[in-house]
C-alpha cells in the first residue's frame, strides 16, 4: 500500500512538471507512474512495478510522443491577417490612382493603388488584391 500512494505522488508531481513545461516528457512518464501505481493495487511486487513504470513510460516516449510533437508543431496553411486578402476580389468605391483610392474588400474599405503604379482604375471596377502593404492593397483590375 506504501508504494502505490508513493506510486501516485510521483504521478501528481509528474503532472504538474507537466502543466509548468508543456513538453509531453513529463506527461508521459507520470503516466507510467499510474501503471506502476495499478500494478501496486493488483498486488504485483516491486520489481513488477518497476517494469511497468518503465515499459509504459519508455513506449510513452518513443511512440506517443514524437507523433504529438510533429502534429503540436504542424503550421496552419490557412492565411490569416492581411495575407488573406490576397487573392481576393475588390469593388473599387473611389477611382484608384497612384495617389490613392478606395476599394472593398471583403466587406470592408481598404486604401488602395495601382499594382502597376501608372494605372488609372475607375470606381465600379472590379480589382484583384496582389499585396498589401502596410494599410493599402495593391490591386490590379480585372479581365
Amino acid at each position: 500500500m506504501a508504494l502505490l500512494v508513493v506510486w501516485l505522488v510521483v504521478a501528481v508531481a509528474l503532472g504538474v512538471a507537466e502543466l509548468l513545461t508543456t513538453t509531453l516528457t513529463f506527461g508521459l512518464v507520470a503516466v507510467g507512474s499510474l501503471a506502476a501505481a495499478l500494478t501496486s493495487g493488483l498486488g504485483g511486487g516491486w520489481a513488477l512495478q518497476v517494469a511497468a513504470f518503465a515499459a509504459v513510460s519508455l513506449a510513452g516516449l518513443v511512440l506517443i510522443r514524437p507523433v504529438a510533437m510533429r502534429r503540436l508543431r504542424r503550421r496552419s496553411t490557412l492565411p490569416t491577417g492581411t495575407a488573406a486578402l490576397v487573392g481576393q476580389t475588390g469593388y473599387v468605391l473611389a477611382d484608384v490612382s497612384p495617389r490613392g483610392g478606395l476599394v472593398k474588400i471583403g466587406g470592408e474599405e481598404w486604401s488602395a493603388r495601382p499594382y502597376d503604379e501608372v494605372s488609372i482604375i475607375q470606381a465600379g471596377s472590379t480589382v484583384d488584391v496582389l499585396q498589401i502593404k502596410g494599410a493599402v492593397a495593391l490591386v490590379h483590375p480585372r479581365e
